[in-house]
């Protein structure tokens, strides 16, 4: 069996979920419960985990012995109890941790089923792999709104590639979600150095504990998160790789400055009360995008590089979108632009994008001179199960984008009938600093069928009225202020 074959029969699992009446949404939170006990069981006894993170109570030979009211009287008890362990790992992980699990028979059938695993060959490509398929199978089968969390491996994989993070960088995601950029950028730097052997030990300490930093809002999606970093050998400070907090708030200021950032930040608007808190953002807006792109050039150390997705919306809004804009190619080199597929995730019909661009200083100004776009969009297949999204799709841009990380490689533009072109800073000043670039006539017809959710066409609109309704306050305060001076 490989990994495909073994994600497909832990997802066939969630029929047994479901007969015990438990929602599609929490299929993935409820199973790895007990998958992550089985896993860090099968990481210790090959070896991969040097001894048990669980104390003996939480053991899986402790479950496997007993049955009936009794197993799942003792199971519910281990949540519990994990939540509380001294571990501050351990009890992040399981931090209100609790089965909604009712017929202990249901339980008795899941570690059945899960000690039947060809668990030889999960170990052979990795019980981490095998953990991240699982989310990715989740992401693909909830597709709205899953975006929120999981980006498409292919997409991670093509980015960190370009982005080529080293031994000892810091490496930073403030919209972490289940820790995919992390994993990934740790997956590169063990590719290139022997599974770090190369490095010393002073190194490899630094690359498990100290070189990647994540920023989580949801707890249960953090909690994916520590099991996925945990299982891929990434231990972090006390509280893990990935930290529970508000990057748009406290939390957020806190954050260290970072070497590398790579991020997919949550789209939308934060409505309630719920944007953005922090008083060191240059710019005050309700766009989470915008807040996050503020933070990310903020925390990026001077020479440092970064790519982060984002939405089309946030590449052609004007007012503080704009000003952010401006700020990012004063302050940082914008290099590049690839223009993604719609419908690769989050609904169909979102259009997204990836920026690249490398930190000068908070003080530059011009730093962008030339911005270079790829146009991965027009004319491309939907999506989907029959035409499934893969790294290949990135194998002419990753060959344009050059050797050198921050862009520097010598490149030449293709011309008009071409996916890759340059455009220079004065060009874009001409266009008001839309960044919205595209010159490729696309056969594509959307109908109906393509346009995205109406949640989503709500949040764009909201987004925009919010924008206008921002200038608009802005203007009143200034004409108020002119006539008390009058």
């Amino acid at each position: 069996m490989n990994n495909n074959d073994i994600v497909q029969k832990l997802w066939g699992l969630c029929d047994v979920l479901r007969d015990d009446g438990i929602n599609y949404s929490d299929y993935v939170t409820e199973l790895v419960l007990l998958l992550f006990i089985k896993m860090e069981h099968e990481n210790t006894s090959s070896g991969v985990l040097m001894a048990h993170k669980l104390p003996e109570y939480a053991r899986w030979s402790g479950l496997t012995k007993l049955s009936g009211v009794n197993l799942l009287n003792h199971y519910r008890k281990t949540l519990l109890q994990l939540g509380l362990e001294q571990d501050p790992l351990i009890s992040a992980i399981y931090a209100d941790a609790q089965t909604r699990l009712r017929e202990p028979r249901h339980l008795e059938q899941l570690i059945k089923a899960l000690d039947g695993i060809d668990w030889f060959s999960a170990k052979r490509d990795g019980l981490g792999d095998l953990y991240e398929g699982l989310l990715e199978k989740n992401a693909s089968e909830t597709k709205s709104g899953a975006g929120q969390y999981f980006t498409p491996r292919p997409l991670i994989d093509s980015i960190v590639a370009l982005i080529k993070p080293q031994p000892g960088e810091t490496i930073q995601d403030p919209a972490a979600g289940t820790a995919g950029f992390l994993i990934a950028a740790d997956a590169y730097i063990k590719s290139n150095t022997d599974d770090l052997i190369d490095l010393s030990e002073k190194q490899r300490a630094f690359q498990r504990k100290e070189a990647y930093l994540g920023m989580e809002l949801v707890s249960d999606t953090r909690r994916l998160a520590l099991m996925n970093c945990l299982l891929h050998g990434m231990e972090g400070d006390v509280d893990g790789v990935v930290h529970l907090g508000n990057t748009l708030g406290s939390a957020g200021s806190g954050l260290p400055k970072a070497q590398i950032m790579l991020s997919n930040p949550p789209f939308g608007t934060a409505k309630g009360g719920g944007g953005p808190t922090r008083d060191d953002l240059t710019y005050s807006t309700s766009n989470k995008q915008l807040a996050f792109m503020q933070h990310i050039v903020r925390h990026l150390k001077d020479g440092g590089r970064a790519a982060v997705v984002l939405p089309d919306n946030v590449l052609f809004e004007g007012g503080v979108g704009a000003d952010v804009r401006r700020d990012l190619m004063n302050k940082c080199n914008l290099h590049t632009i690839l223009r993604l597929p719609t419908g690769i995730f989050y609904a169909q019909g979102v259009k997204t994008n990836v920026l690249f661009f490398s930190k000068v200083s908070d003080s530059a100004t011009d730093s962008t001179k030339h911005v270079w776009v790829y146009d991965l969009r027009a004319n491309m297949p939907k999506f989907g199960k029959r035409t499934p999204f893969t790294r290949n799709h990135f194998s002419e841009f990753e060959a344009l984008y050059g050797e050198k990380a921050d862009g520097g490689s010598r490149r030449k533009d293709q011309g008009e009938t071409s996916r890759w072109r340059v455009f220079t800073r004065e060009w874009i000043r001409e266009r008001e600093d839309d960044l919205r670039i595209s010159w490729l006539k696309d056969d594509n017809v959307e109908d109906a069928a393509d346009l995205p959710e109406p949640d989503v066409l709500a949040r764009e609109v909201m987004s925009e009225l919010t924008e206008v309704l921002d200038e608009l306050d802005a203007l009143l305060m200034e004409l108020n202020e002119e006539e008390d001076v009058a």
